[in-house]
């Protein structure tokens, strides 16, 4: 069973995430830096089980804590401790012997796992493909590919941070990949020479169909394994280009034919989420002749406006543009759509890339769930790099192997049959009461205010002791998001309203 993080990351707030992290360099014993690298991608229990046998901090002088960059904020030995005491024997299965569940596909051609990078600056040269590739990546989908001049602005990065120092959306007004047509298709044959068991799905831009053609063969003809055509970028500076395409379904049927009839390798059209529905591009490109879809590509967002200059960010000489938004804030956007496409049964069989704030091998899941065959990461590898490719791995393997599910691709679209495009589906003749963990409860009173003006006033004090009414608690659990101790569950029973 599934069960909450017995360590959160705001029990370890300081930590840098280092770069050749002290604090290792420090120990003797264990990889202090990699199990907190752990917990913070989600995935405890196999930092836990990755440790020793026995634990070496009982009677450590913390020399990892006074090497550490943030000396004395970071409580490694505590934390380090709590994976010993309290995370490793609530582990259910030891760590796999193998990673044979994560094989995946892309349009029938194999991965050895279903982790791509997405198309952007992660994947727009030979050495940064290799460094990915040697970490443990499946493959790349390449920085896109065109014949126009590119000049980047600078700055052209932006973000909102979260309470604890993370990236919670994140947006670019960057462009396509700067390289020559020549030289980026000498990457490809280097990368394939190179690694030949790793997917080069090659991202393409045209200006017209014989332009389109034009690159998905020359791709093909210098070792990509697949085309994605990008109909989707939202910063172009040229009109009729990017997501200019993707929200008129004939122009991806249009390109797409240009595509598939100049290469013999899957296509994939990479669709813009600044539409109201996926499906009218989605069905297009399968009429067009794709063979699989890729998405969601960046939102067009305005993000972080100066109260003193009125400038929006990121803000280039007193000005600044609409630009594409990403990070773990569009997840339920990009979810939305996987699902919907998903459900689609036009779009049976069709294969489905996604994307779309994925961070943690949680994350990647739920993109499966929804009926994602593989996936492809940007924004959380330019916050912590390629290593994350490490726990996005053995997070997903340890879940299936408890899981008792023998392949990844068993589990592709496997939480789509829950999901509905309305509410009528919805039962509404009972309530499920939240309950509270008194033990937990440290009397801050957050749930009765916010019961009290955004709720129903269901929630009193007594002696700094929370106490529901029945009477008029709707069981909404607004108090269960707002509670800091994770101290409010539902409750085991549903209760009838008739019985009220």
């Amino acid at each position: 069973m599934l069960k909450k993080n017995i360590i959160n990351r705001s029990d370890m707030i300081s930590c840098a995430l280092c770069m050749d992290a002290p604090c290792s360099s420090a120990c003797r014993a264990i990889d202090p830096a990699k199990a907190l690298f752990g917990i913070w991608m989600d995935d405890q229990d196999v930092a836990a089980l990755r440790l020793k046998a026995d634990n070496p901090c009982v009677d450590c002088q913390t020399p990892c804590e006074a090497a550490c960059v943030n000396s004395g904020r970071v409580p490694i030995r505590q934390i380090v401790c709590d994976l010993y005491d309290k995370v490793r024997p609530e582990a259910e299965i030891e760590l796999p012997q193998d990673e044979n569940r994560l094989v995946a596909d892309l349009c029938g051609i194999p991965l050895e796992n279903p982790f791509l990078l997405s198309s952007s600056v992660v994947a727009s040269t030979y050495d940064m493909c290799a460094r990915a590739f040697e970490a443990g990546w499946a493959g790349a989908c390449f920085k896109t590919i065109c014949s126009l001049d590119i000049h980047e602005a600078s700055p052209r990065f932006s973000a909102i941070k979260g309470d604890n120092g993370s990236i919670i959306g994140f947006k670019n007004i960057e462009q396509l990949s700067d390289h020559s047509v020549a030289e980026n298709m000498a990457i490809f044959r280097r990368l394939k020479k190179n690694y030949p068991n790793k997917f080069i799905l090659a991202s393409i831009m045209g200006q017209d169909e014989a332009e389109w053609g034009a690159l998905a063969k020359l791709c093909e003809e210098n070792g990509a394994d697949a085309v994605e055509l990008n109909f989707s970028c939202p910063n172009m500076q040229e009109d009729g280009l990017g997501s200019d395409i993707g929200q008129i379904p004939e122009l991806v049927e249009k390109y797409t034919a240009a595509a598939k009839r100049s290469t013999t390798i899957p296509v994939l059209a990479k669709l813009t989420p600044n539409v109201a529905s996926m499906n009218p591009a989605a069905e297009a490109a399968l009429r067009g002749g794709a063979d699989g879809i890729a998405a969601i590509n960046t939102i067009k967002s305005i993000v972080g406006v100066n109260l003193y200059t009125y400038v929006s960010a990121p803000a280039v000489r007193g000005r600044s543009a609409v630009g594409g938004y990403s990070g773990t804030a569009v997840k339920p956007i990009a979810l939305r759509f996987i699902a919907e496409m998903g459900q689609n049964p036009a779009l049976k069989g069709m294969h489905i890339s996604g994307m779309g704030g994925i961070e943690t091998w949680r994350d990647a899941l739920e993109f499966i769930l929804m009926g994602a065959g593989s996936l492809q990461i940007t924004t959380a590898v330019m916050q912590y790099g390629y290593r994350i490719i490490d726990d996005l791995k053995e997070g997903l393997n340890y879940y299936l192997a408890q899981m008792g599910i023998r392949s990844v691709k068993d589990i592709v679209g496997a939480g789509l049959a829950s999901v509905s495009d309305t509410t009528d589906v919805l039962e509404r003749d009972t309530i499920l009461f939240p309950e509270f963990e008194i033990e937990k409860c440290n009397g801050c009173g957050r749930c009765v205010i916010s019961c009290n003006d955004g709720g129903h006033q269901a929630i009193r004090f007594e002696g700094r002791i929370p106490k529901i009414d029945g009477s008029r608690c709707v069981g909404c659990h607004l108090c269960r998001l707002v509670c800091p101790q994770d101290a409010i569950h539902p409750a085991r029973k549903r209760i009838s309203r008739l019985s009220r």
